[in-house]
C-alpha cells in the first residue's frame, strides 16, 4: 500500500511539476517528484511567502522564471503560459498532457495558490467579537476548531431571541431558516448572529499590529519610531502629490467637471487599463454597498475633523497654493464600537489580545445576500418598493409609454430616507448614489421580475408538480408549483439574484480583473470545481489532504482544498441520502446538517476584516468624464462626455430615466476603466461638493479620505500589511517602483521577442519612459514619508525572518546607522498602488491579490445558502436550474474564449434578458467586464485594438 501510495504521489508530483527534454529542466523536475509537496508552516514566520526554490522555478518556467526568485514578489507570475501567448513555454517532445511545460506552469501557480490559502486561513483568522482566546487555545487543543460560539447567540431582547431556543442551546428553526433574514440572523442555525447587521469588522492581522499610531508596543514604536499620527504623514499632501491626475488640457477638463453641454470636445487624462471596462468600476460599487458600511444611515460620528493640507502645521502658504488642496476641509470621524483598550490573556507564557485596540461596527449584513437591493435592517427594509398588483415583484416604472421593463421609482416624502436621497431610486441602500449604482440597481430589479414571471410561466405549464420548496412547519409535505405564494416567490427570487451576483462576480468580473489562465481556472474552480470530473486528480488531492491532515485543525485548513477540487458551491448539500444538489430530499428540512453541515468557518466566525475594505479602495478605476453613445445610433460614435460629478444623487435618477438602460451599459461597456496606480485619482473626487458637512469648503478630497478612514480603521502600514498577509517585505521606494540596480529595464516589463529593428527601438523608447517614470515614483514617495537614521538594535516584526532566519530590524538589510527610506510608514492604499509589478492581466496589485485569496473563498464557504442550503428547498428546482445555467436554459458560447469552451457569461445572460436591445453589440463579447469593442486576442492579450466592426470607434483613434 505505501508503495502504491508513493508512485500515486509520483503522479501527482510529475503532473504538478512534469518532464523536460532539457537534461537541467528534468532533473529539477524528477527532484521535485522524489521529495513531494512542501510541508506547512507551522509558525506564522515560516510562511511561503509565494517563493520556491530554485528546482521548482526551473521546472515550471525555466531560466527566466529562476533568474527572478530574488525580487521580493511571488514566483509564479514568471511561470510557464501564465501570461499571454509570448509565456508560452518551449515547444518538445514532451508537449503532451500534464508533462507539458505550458500545463506545468499553469498547475504550479495553482498550486502555490493553494499553499497560500491555506497559510492565509491559519494565520490571518482574528475575530472582533469575542471568540479569539477560545479560538487560540482550540488550535493548541486535539479536539479542533470552535463550531459554535456563545458570542453568537441572538442576546436577550432581540425580537427572535425566544423563538431560537432563549437561554437554552440557541438553533434557528421554521420560518427563521426558510430564506435570508433581512438582518442576516441565522445563516448559521446554530451561531444566529453571526455576519447580523452590526457585528464588529474582524482583523486579517495581528491584533498586535493594528493602529500603529498608538504606538501600543515595542515593534510597534521601534518599526515608525514616532512618525505616525491620524494626520502624519499629511492625507492631503499624499493626495496632491502622489495621487492627481496629471493633464496636458487642464481647461477641458476644468478638474472634471468638462465642458458646457456636456461636450464631446471636452477631455481629462487618465492611465488606462486596456482589459477591463468601466462597467467593472460600477459593478465593485455596487457590490461593497452589500458587503460593508461603516456608515449609520449615511453619517459617521457627529465629531469633525481635520482633513490634512497643513492640520500639522507642516506646509507653508506658497506650499498649501501649489498643491491646490484645502487647509479648511472637514470630515466626521469614524464610528468605534470598542476604543478602550482590550483585555489580555496568556496561553503557552504568552500574552495576547483579545480583539484589536478599538472596533468598529459592519453596518449592513456580511453576507453576499443582495441586501443593497433588498435591505439589511428595518428602515433599509422599508425603502424597497414591491409592485402592489403582484408582491412577488419590485416596483418598477416605465419612463416611456412604450417600455417593457420600466425604472425604479424614485422616494416619496413618507420614505426614511436623509434629505440628500431625496429624487433617488427607492432601494435599500441609497448612499454615495451615482449612475452607475442607478444602472446595476435598475438592472436588478429588472432581472428579479423576469425571474418571477418565468417561474410563472413554469408554474402554469406544470401546476402539479413538485417545485421542490419546502415548509419548515410541513418539511415531508412537496409544495406544487401552483401552491408557491407572492411573498414565498418573492423570497426565492431573492436567493436567486443573491446566488447570481455572486457568480457574477466569482466567475466573470473576477477573471476579467485577474486576467491570466491560472486565475480563470481557480475562480470557475471556487465556484464548480477545479479538476471537472477527473477522477484521478481529485484522488491526487483526497490522499494529499489525507497525507497532511494530522489532527483536526489540520484536517479543517485542507477543506479548502478538497472544495476547491469540488466546487464550493453546493458542498454539504448532497450529504442527506447520497443526494445531488439538484435531487428532492423531504427530510432535509428535519437534519441541521442537510440545512448547515456543508458550512465552514475554520475556527473563527465569520466577517469582514478592516484590511478587506482597504484593498477595495479603488476610486482610480472610475474616469472623470463618461464617454456616452447611444445603441440606436452609430455605437463608435462618442456623443457626449458627461461628468461622472454630474450623475451624483437625484441626477443619476435623472439621466437614468432620459439616457436609457440601454445607452449607459452600452457607455460604460465601452469605455476603459482607469488603471490602479499611483497618480491616476479622478479629480473631481479630490474636490467633491459634500453640503450634508456644512464646512467651510463645503468639500472634501476622497483620495485623503480613504487614508483617514484606513488610520481611523487601524489597518497596519503597508509593509507589515504585506508581511501579515504572507508577501515578502519591501526594502526601499526602488522595491515599489520595481527597478533593480542595473538592470536595463524595469522589472514590471517582460522581455518579449521582436521580429524587426523598428518594434525593438519602440520597445526601448517605451522601456526607457517607463522607467523614468517609475524612477519618478521613488522619488515621489521619498518626499512624502522621508527618510531616518536606521537603529539595526530595533526588532520591527515577529511575522517575518530574514532569509537568513535571523530578525527583521529597522535597518531592513542596510549598514546599521546609514539613512534608510520610511517604507514602514508608507500608508497601505498608497503601497498597493505604488505596485508597479504584477502578474499577467492583473488590474490590482499582488497585496491586494492576496487578500481576496483569503476573503472571496471564505464568505462562500461560511454561507448555507451556497453551500449545504443551495437546495431545492430553499430555491425551488426552478431557481437552482436558473443559477447553474444562467438562466431558464444553458447557452454556449461562440468560438473558445481564450481556449475555452464557455457557457454565455452570467452578467451578459442577464443584460440580454433585461436589456435585449444591446444583442448586436453582445454578440462580440465574451466577458461582460472586458471593453466590448476590444479584440481579445487569441490568448489573454492585453493590446487595446478594435474588434471587425469598431475599427471606426472614436476610442482606438487617440495614441495611448
Amino acid at each position: 500500500m505505501a508503495k502504491a501510495f508513493r508512485w500515486l504521489w509520483f503522479g501527482a508530483v510529475v503532473w504538478l511539476g512534469g518532464c523536460e527534454a532539457e537534461t537541467g529542466d528534468l532533473l529539477n523536475c524528477l527532484k521535485l517528484a522524489r521529495e513531494g509537496l512542501r510541508p506547512m508552516a507551522e509558525e506564522r514566520a515560516q510562511r511561503f511567502q509565494g517563493k520556491v526554490q530554485d528546482e521548482t522555478a526551473r521546472c515550471r518556467g525555466g531560466a527566466k522564471a529562476a533568474a527572478r526568485r530574488a525580487n521580493p514578489w511571488i514566483d509564479w507570475r514568471n511561470y510557464w503560459a501564465t501570461g499571454d501567448a509570448g509565456s508560452e513555454g518551449p515547444a518538445s517532445f514532451w508537449r503532451i498532457g500534464h508533462l507539458n511545460p505550458n500545463n506545468r506552469g499553469i498547475e504550479g501557480a495553482l498550486l502555490d495558490l493553494i499553499y497560500q490559502r491555506i497559510e492565509l486561513i491559519k494565520f490571518n483568522l482574528f475575530d472582533n467579537s469575542g471568540t479569539y482566546k477560545g479560538y487560540v487555545e482550540a488550535r493548541a487543543g486535539a479536539l479542533g476548531p470552535v463550531k459554535v460560539w456563545n458570542e453568537m447567540r441572538l442576546p436577550p431582547g432581540h425580537s427572535d431571541y425566544a423563538a431560537v431556543g432563549g437561554d437554552g442551546k440557541q438553533i434557528c428553526r421554521g420560518e427563521l431558516i426558510r430564506f435570508r433574514a433581512v438582518t442576516g440572523i441565522c445563516n448559521d442555525i446554530r451561531n444566529p448572529l453571526m455576519g447580523s447587521t452590526g457585528q464588529p469588522f474582524a482583523r486579517n492581522a495581528q491584533f498586535e499590529t493594528t493602529f500603529p499610531d498608538l504606538g501600543k508596543n515595542e515593534l510597534a514604536r521601534n518599526r515608525h519610531g514616532g512618525r505616525l499620527g491620524l494626520l502624519k504623514p499629511d492625507p492631503q499632501v499624499i493626495s496632491r502629490k502622489l495621487f492627481t491626475r496629471a493633464q496636458s488640457a487642464p481647461e477641458k477638463c476644468r478638474a472634471g467637471r468638462g465642458l458646457p453641454e456636456y461636450s464631446r470636445a471636452a477631455d481629462c487624462d487618465y492611465k488606462k487599463a486596456p482589459f477591463l471596462n468601466v462597467l467593472a468600476a460600477f459593478w465593485i460599487q455596487f457590490m461593497i454597498h452589500d458587503w460593508f458600511s461603516h456608515l449609520e444611515e449615511g453619517h459617521n460620528s457627529p465629531e469633525m475633523m481635520a482633513l490634512g493640507c497643513g492640520a500639522e502645521k507642516s506646509l507653508a502658504p506658497e506650499e498649501i497654493a501649489k498643491l491646490g488642496c484645502r487647509p479648511n476641509d472637514r470630515i466626521d470621524r469614524a464610528i468605534v464600537a470598542a476604543p478602550a483598550d482590550p483585555p489580555v490573556f496568556s496561553h503557552d507564557g504568552k500574552n495576547h489580545l483579545t480583539r484589536a485596540y478599538k472596533t468598529t461596527p459592519n453596518a449592513v449584513t456580511a453576507w453576499w445576500d443582495a441586501s443593497q437591493l433588498y435591505g439589511y435592517d428595518e428602515n433599509s427594509r422599508r425603502r424597497v418598493k414591491r409592485d402592489p398588483s403582484d408582491p412577488a415583484k419590485l416596483l418598477l416604472v416605465p419612463a416611456r409609454p412604450d417600455e417593457k421593463f420600466g425604472y425604479l421609482p424614485p422616494f416619496g416624502s413618507y420614505d426614511p430616507i436623509n434629505p440628500q436621497w431625496a429624487g433617488q431610486e427607492a432601494t435599500a441602500f441609497p448612499d454615495n448614489w451615482n449612475i452607475g449604482l442607478s444602472f446595476f440597481h435598475n438592472l436588478f430589479a429588472r432581472e428579479h421580475n423576469i425571474f418571477v414571471d418565468e417561474f410563472r410561466r413554469q408554474a402554469a405549464a406544470t401546476p402539479e408538480a413538485d417545485s421542490g420548496l419546502r415548509n419548515p412547519a410541513r418539511p415531508d409535505a412537496a409544495v406544487r408549483y401552483r401552491d408557491v405564494g407572492a411573498e414565498e416567490l418573492f423570497e426565492i427570487a431573492r436567493l436567486v439574484i443573491a446566488a447570481e451576483t455572486a457568480k457574477i462576480h466569482t466567475i466573470e468580473w473576477t477573471p476579467q480583473l485577474l486576467y491570466d489562465e491560472p486565475l480563470y481556472l481557480a475562480m470557475n474552480g471556487n465556484w464548480s470545481g477545479l479538476f471537472h470530473g477527473n477522477e484521478f486528480l481529485k484522488a491526487v488531492v483526497e490522499k494529499a489532504a489525507k497525507r497532511f491532515s494530522t489532527d483536526a485543525r489540520s484536517a479543517e485548513l485542507w477543506y479548502s482544498v478538497r472544495a476547491s477540487v469540488e466546487g464550493i458551491l453546493g458542498q454539504g448539500s448532497g450529504a442527506c441520502a447520497g443526494q445531488t444538489i439538484l435531487a428532492a430530499d423531504e427530510h432535509g428540512l428535519k437534519n441541521p446538517d442537510c440545512v448547515n453541515g456543508g458550512t465552514n468557518h475554520f475556527g473563527s466566525p465569520f466577517n469582514f476584516p478592516e484590511e478587506f475594505v482597504t484593498v477595495y479602495r479603488l476610486h482610480a478605476m472610475v474616469p472623470d468624464l463618461i464617454e456616452y453613445r447611444e445603441w440606436d445610433k452609430d455605437p463608435n460614435t462618442i456623443r457626449n462626455k458627461i461628468p461622472v460629478v454630474e450623475t451624483f444623487l437625484g441626477r443619476a435618477t435623472e439621466a437614468m430615466r432620459r439616457r436609457g438602460l440601454a445607452n449607459w451599459a452600452l457607455s460604460t461597456g465601452r469605455q476603459r476603466v482607469g488603471r490602479l496606480t499611483l497618480q491616476n485619482h479622478p479629480q473631481f473626487l479630490q474636490n467633491l461638493a459634500l453640503p450634508r458637512l456644512k464646512t467651510a469648503t463645503g468639500m472634501i478630497d476622497v483620495a485623503a479620505l480613504d487614508i483617514i478612514r484606513d488610520r481611523e480603521h487601524g489597518v497596519p502600514r503597508f509593509n507589515e500589511f504585506r508581511r501579515q498577509y504572507g508577501l515578502r517585505q519591501f526594502t526601499s521606494f526602488e522595491d515599489f517602483a520595481g527597478i533593480e540596480p542595473g538592470a536595463t529595464e524595469p522589472r514590471g516589463i517582460e522581455p518579449r521577442v521582436v521580429k524587426n529593428s523598428s518594434a525593438r527601438g519602440e520597445r526601448a523608447a517605451n522601456a526607457s519612459a517607463e522607467r523614468a517614470e517609475q524612477e519618478g515614483v521613488a522619488q515621489a514617495l521619498r518626499e512624502v514619508y522621508g527618510q531616518h537614521k536606521c537603529d539595526a538594535a530595533k526588532v520591527i516584526t515577529e511575522a517575518q525572518l530574514n532569509p537568513d532566519g535571523t530578525e527583521i530590524n529597522d535597518c531592513l538589510g542596510h549598514p546599521n546607522g546609514s539613512m534608510v527610506d520610511n517604507i514602514e510608514d508608507v500608508d497601505t492604499v498608497v503601497g498597493w498602488l505604488a505596485e508597479s509589478v504584477r502578474p499577467h492581466g492583473f488590474a490590482i496589485s499582488e497585496t491586494q491579490f492576496q487578500v481576496f485569496i483569503l476573503n472571496a473563498s471564505r464568505r462562500l464557504f461560511s454561507d448555507r445558502f451556497f453551500t449545504s442550503s443551495f437546495r431545492p428547498e430553499f430555491y425551488t428546482h426552478f431557481g437552482l436550474q436558473w443559477v447553474m445555467n444562467n438562466g431558464p436554459n444553458k447557452m454556449m458560447e461562440q468560438g473558445r474564449p481564450n481556449r475555452h469552451e464557455m457557457e454565455v457569461s452570467p452578467l451578459k445572460r442577464v443584460l440580454l434578458r433585461a436589456i435585449p436591445e444591446l444583442a448586436p453589440e453582445l454578440a462580440h463579447v465574451a466577458n461582460a467586464f472586458d471593453p466590448w469593442a476590444r479584440d481579445r486576442g487569441e490568448y489573454y492579450s492585453l493590446q487595446w485594438k478594435p474588434r471587425a466592426g469598431a475599427e471606426k470607434d472614436e476610442a482606438f483613434q487617440r495614441p495611448e
